[in-house]
């Protein structure tokens, strides 16, 4: 008879070690995807958010039965960092209309914005477009910077992107096509933001090419074939999902609404106070905002106190659904800019999604159309837009839309509207704050087992966040 098999004793069997345990603050993207990394590497991995909602401003909201982008709506192509990401989740990307936005520069005055270039920077500053936009004078002192000496202030650590492009190129360009796309995109004139934080690699290039256009020109040239920007199938918010259900799968476990009282120090050993828990990981990420990430560590790291970054500028989203058929033609094609000049309109840019995304084109049917107007803080008249109440902002948006579609949109004609507040939700990347990122970096360097991530040490744009955030995390594991 065959001896029976015996099973072996749990006591018998070789103990298995414990994870590594991490704790991650905040639950934006780029807490997110800082803790799939170290889910990948084997961490057992906590997530806290002290907002009810996960996903920060890669978030989704419902307008007339539409699940649409509550921030984030597009992706800068300059990497392949978020298609990387996007295709290890399973997402689709998907690429945007090819016509162009246009630029309202003042009543009854729209064109298409030039093709070329980076931040409204033209490559060829006498092409058609750029003549057209800004005029053959304009045009042609513009056109002095592909042959003038580089001037050696332009090369000082620190120089803000109106003073390159004014100091290049001329007044009238700055004015009607970099200024409109700066300020649409990070809520600000360009004279306060730093060239290098807003444009990375331009002044070198500029140094190396010998003028701004055709630095420009290059910089462009090397991003991958296409559009400069690609979204996803179904929008961004489903990036945040996607991280979600994949954090999840791996075990993953996500606290919101839940604020993380203190940060302490104490012989190599981080203590994280949460309420009546104190936790103590074995790798700690901060993925917040600036200042909160410094208030956060201040009483561990002394030094970073006086390091605090500057709040980030807010901006006020408004969303219209509307039915209106005559927009089926995209007549100002995926979105309009607007010169700060523009004394009719109050909004800073309108992007008209339904001519920008097919995907969302079919979604919502023939006659029916997705816009979003944005609201800055530029001007003190601008803010008090911004800052009004929802009711306010609606109607301001639907008479900002008609204004700058040239076609006539009234009140009945929208089906739904939704107005999304981000406070502080563009890093203020002014002329200084790549010194001020040094020095904060100077005193996190060497602190070990803490990685501390976001849009105020990357730079602005999911692009910049997940490349930044895969990178220092693969980087502080090795």
């Amino acid at each position: 008879m065959a001896a029976a098999k015996t099973q072996e004793s749990p006591a018998a069997q070789p103990a298995r070690a414990p994870r590594p345990s991490a704790v991650v603050v905040g639950a934006g993207i780029a807490g997110l995807v800082a803790a799939r990394e170290l889910s990948l590497t084997g961490h057992e991995v906590l997530i806290v958010e002290a907002k009810p909602v996960n996903g920060g401003r890669v978030t989704s909201h419902t307008v007339d039965s539409l699940i649409l982008d509550a921030g984030a709506e597009s992706f800068a192509t300059r990497t392949p960092a978020v298609a990387r990401l996007a295709k290890e989740l399973g997402l689709s990307v998907v690429v945007p209309s090819s016509d162009p936005a246009w630029l309202h520069a003042a009543p009854g005055a729209d064109l298409p914005l030039p093709r070329t270039g980076i931040m409204g920077i033209p490559g060829d500053p006498l092409a058609k477009d750029v003549v057209a936009a800004i005029g053959e004078v304009a045009a042609q002192r513009a056109a002095q910077d592909l042959s003038a000496p580089l001037e050696e202030e332009l090369f000082a650590p620190s120089v803000s992107l109106g003073h390159l492009v004014q100091t290049r190129l001329g007044q009238r360009a700055l004015d009607v096509l970099v200024t409109p796309v700066v300020s649409g995109v990070h809520s600000a004139d360009p004279h306060a933001l730093d060239a290098d934080a807003i444009a990375p690699g331009l002044r070198a290039a500029m140094k190396e090419l010998g003028s701004l256009s055709a630095a420009a020109a290059s910089l462009r040239s090397k991003a991958p074939a296409g559009s400069a920007v690609a979204g996803l199938d179904g929008g961004m918010n489903t990036l945040t999902t996607a991280l979600l259900a994949d954090l999840a799968e791996r075990g993953a476990v996500i606290h919101t609404g839940v604020p993380v009282d203190t940060i302490q120090l104490e012989d190599g050993q981080w203590h994280v106070g949460i309420g009546a828990d104190a936790l103590t990981p074995d790798r700690l990420v901060i993925a917040t905002d600036g200042p909160t990430a410094v208030d956060l560590l201040s009483e561990a790291l002394p030094a970073l106190a006086a390091l605090r970054p500057a709040e980030g500028a807010g901006v006020s989203l408004v969303t219209l659904v509307v039915d209106v058929p005559m927009l089926d033609d995209a007549p100002r094609g995926t979105g309009v800019l607007v010169a700060p000049e523009a004394g009719d309109v109050v909004a800073k840019a309108l992007t008209h999604a339904t001519a920008k995304w097919p995907w969302l084109a079919e979604l919502a049917g023939p006659g029916r159309h997705v816009l979003r107007l944005s609201y800055g803080r530029l001007t003190d008249a601008a803010a008090r837009m911004a800052d009004a109440d929802d009711a306010t902002l609606i109607s301001q948006a639907v008479s900002d839309a008609s204004a700058l579609l040239g076609v006539p949109i009234s009140p009945a004609d929208v089906l739904g509207a939704d107005v999304i507040r981000h406070e502080g939700a563009l890093p203020m990347a002014t002329t200084g704050h790549r010194a001020l990122l040094q020095a904060v970096t100077a005193v996190l360097d060497g602190v070990e087992d803490l990685d501390v991530v976001g849009a105020w040490r990357s730079g602005t744009g999911l692009a910049a966040v997940v490349g930044d955030t895969r990178a220092r995390l693969k980087l502080s594991a090795s």
